[in-house]
């Protein structure tokens, strides 16, 4: 799935990061926890796929927020809790967004908590995932995290921020695969300094939003992961039960991270919309991924102006789905300049992408295409996986007119007739190690 466009929405003199994606009869604000960085957190797949899921049936806002992440950098003791609520609105201002339900995470909750309880108006519902209205200890608030665990927290950042080990507590499940260490450290990095990241975690740990609670009228599902050692069970019990109308969805889970799994995007899906349209099943299978993109597109309207450049794209577009027929090929997403293909053989991919390439650049256009062959999950009709994150890598790395492929892919075609020349070895972004990559043709 192509990266999705970063804008940028004000909020009094602050800059918010956003992306809007997909499309859909309802938006949904997602405000996830606040180590983040639009742009490298959206490099990873389970990511991709919770945000696939729910494009299934809404248009997806997200941001990073203010002092974080692409958004512009605040001092941290002169955040107030009510500036959230603008920031909220701010965004589905921009995007044009008059109501939405509100997805959130970790430390996001407090914002859409705010939120609600402030622009019923706006807010139709609210998920809360592994979420709090106070993180750390009271007299009277027992769920609450100790000041010695406090401590350890804040030390830990010290030590270790912007290398990723926060995985193997974040996302138990999923941190011995391949990349996600690395990449969590750098979502780390881009998202704030050390000194910012202990400046934010002493604010979250000072910051108690029990008594909005009340005022929270809209209706709510409190998913709480029972074995999250960051974020313990007490504290989606407690927003559950003090919440005027909502339903409290406990899962057998050790993750914070909310990951794509069939039984949760499930039940966010019924209760923003009222029905859950089909389980949601998972297929892996191996699979050739293409993409193409067409190089120099900025530059190129900026030359020819938006109406040629929308002819050139139809018949982009046109060249593609004909090729597609010819080398049964399956086209699974587009957007703007891009396609994303499928292929159940990758000479049959190569072969399509060069008549592409060929066909394409007879009208002064020029692509690029990436191919890799891997294991992928189809679900809904889209794919997500490693693999098309690497093939995804791979299509940026190539020049204009080159069909750039994996060692995987050529070892798979030996014996075709296509031949290879080595582009040399590859730092591909988010993929652990270097990879050799090949020019294909003929």
């Amino acid at each position: 799935m192509p990266a999705p466009r970063t804008l940028y929405a004000k909020s009094g003199d602050v800059h918010l990061a956003y992306q809007a994606i997909g499309e859909g009869p309802r938006d949904v604000v997602l405000v996830l926890d606040w180590a983040s960085h639009l742009e490298a957190v959206w490099e990873q797949p389970f990511v991709q796929e919770f945000i696939t899921s729910l494009n299934r049936y809404a248009r997806v806002l997200w941001f990073d927020m203010r002092g974080v992440g692409l958004s512009d950098r605040v001092v941290e003791d002169a955040v107030a809790p009510e500036e959230w609520m603008d920031d909220v609105c701010a965004v589905m201002d921009a995007a044009g967004s008059k109501q939405a339900a509100l997805i959130a995470h970790g430390h996001g909750v407090q914002m859409a908590l705010m939120s609600a309880a402030t622009h019923p108006d706006r807010v139709a519902s609210l998920v809360l995932i592994n979420g709090f209205a106070r993180f750390s200890r009271a007299d009277d608030y027992p769920a609450g995290m100790p000041p010695e665990a406090a401590g350890r927290l804040l030390a830990q950042i010290e030590e270790a921020w912007g290398t990723g080990a926060a995985a193997a507590y974040l996302g138990p499940s999923v941190a011995s695969d391949p990349g996600i260490q690395e990449w969590y450290g750098r979502v780390e990095r881009f998202a704030a300094t050390p000194g910012t990241a202990i400046a934010k975690m002493r604010a979250i740990l000072s910051l108690d939003v029990r008594k909005v609670l009340p005022l929270v009228g809209v209706p709510a599902l409190v998913v709480q992961n029972r074995h999250d050692a960051f974020v313990r069970s007490a504290h989606g019990r407690y927003l559950a039960q003090e919440l005027p109308n909502a339903q409290l969805l406990e899962r057998e889970s050790a993750d914070h991270w909310p990951l794509p799994d069939p039984d949760l995007l499930g039940a966010i899906e019924e209760f923003v919309t009222g029905s859950r349209r089909q389980e949601l099943i998972a297929e892996r299978f191996l699979t050739t991924v293409l993409f193409v993109d067409v190089a120099g597109s900025t530059e190129r309207v900026s030359a020819i102006g938006d109406q040629r450049w929308r002819e050139l794209l139809d018949s982009f577009e046109e060249t593609v789905r004909r090729s597609l027929v010819v080398h049964r090929g399956e086209l699974v997403s587009r957007a703007g300049d891009g396609i994303l293909a499928t292929f159940d053989g990758p000479a049959r991919a190569i072969r399509c992408a060069g008549d592409i390439r060929d066909a394409v650049r007879r009208t002064g256009l020029d692509v690029r295409c990436g191919l890799h062959t891997g294991e992928v999950t189809r679900r809904n009709g889209d794919v997500a996986g490693i693999a098309v994150h690497i093939g995804a890598r791979v299509s940026s790395a190539a020049s204009p007119g080159e069909v750039l492929v994996t060692r995987t892919v050529r070892d798979l075609v030996a014996g075709s007739g296509i031949v290879f020349d080595a582009r040399g070895e590859h730092a591909l972004k988010g993929v652990p190690e270097s990879w050799a990559l090949y020019a294909a043709s003929g």
